[in-house]
């Protein structure tokens, strides 16, 4: 397997949930190209994972998939950026849904996930990978920010402090005038309940620290306007309440309740 440290070494998880959620619960979430790479992957993958924690990552995308697909369809020529892209296969299931259309992708990442990702996935037209750290925006040289620009954020901010990515989201703003950013995040309460399962894996180098309260309070810390701000698992409570286990559900009805996780969609 490959050695990967801190929060880099989260690759895996996020991609063998989107596997689990596929086989398990399909009608919900299906990816099929994570299914199709499957076994190609690392033999250990899920250690510390379960049904709660593969629905709240699967769920994630399936949200984030909706604004996307609604982005595209508002705008006809249009960049979508995965920063942290890391095993994500948000390319395919879009185009599936879309076609490729004139959309051009992006996908970032650090040079070491960017060649780990290349030994899964060939080669994808009208996507671009770009090796390098999202926060010191080198990788927007290689995109045309002339066009409205949807850049998504799934699964990363967490691991960093907040005046991070205050900084981070106004220097996107400079760079992308006709840009909007998705990105997902918890509560303060959110983020004790996401660093229980985290140390459950025993990857403690990957504890979580930013976290949100007031998402129209944060939208002013960065200067920009709260478009939607989106409880993670309305659908899924709706789709699958008698097929998941009584705690998933509890803990599900919990999180949205207490608003523990969250999916934010920014403009400027």
């Amino acid at each position: 397997m490959e050695k990967l440290d801190g929060v880099a070494n989260t690759l895996f998880v996020p991609l063998y949930a989107r596997i689990y959620v596929s086989k398990k619960f399909p009608e919900y979430f299906y990816d099929e190209m994570a299914l199709k790479i499957e076994a190609q992957l690392p033999s250990d993958i899920s250690k510390g994972s379960f049904e709660y924690t593969n629905i709240a990552s699967a769920t994630r995308y399936y949200n984030m998939d909706k604004m996307t697909i609604k982005f595209i369809k508002e705008h006809k020529i249009s960049n979508i950026v995965l920063l942290g892209i890391g095993l994500e296969t948000a390319y395919d299931r879009i185009i599936q849904k879309c076609g490729l259309g004139k959309i051009n992708y992006y996908g970032v990442d650090l040079p070491e996930v960017i060649e780990i990702r290349k030994k899964y996935f060939a080669e994808r037209k009208q996507e671009t990978l770009i090796a390098g750290n999202m926060f010191e925006m080198q990788w927007k040289e290689q995109i045309d920010t002339s066009i409205p620009t949807l850049l998504i954020v799934s699964g990363v901010f967490q691991y960093f402090y907040e005046d991070k990515i205050i900084e981070f989201i106004r220097n996107l703003k400079k760079e992308f005038p006709y840009g909007e950013l998705i990105f997902d995040a918890t509560t303060k309460n959110g983020l004790k309940f996401a660093n229980f399962f985290i140390k459950r894996t025993g990857n403690i180098k990957a504890l979580m620290h930013f976290y949100i309260e007031d998402s129209v309070d944060f939208s002013k810390k960065t200067d920009t306007t709260l478009v939607e701000e989106l409880t993670f698992f309305k659908d899924a409570r709706e789709l699958l309440r008698k097929k998941l286990n009584f705690i998933t559900k509890l803990f599900m009805k919990i999180a949205d309740y207490k608003r523990q996780a969250l999916i934010i969609h920014l403009k400027w």
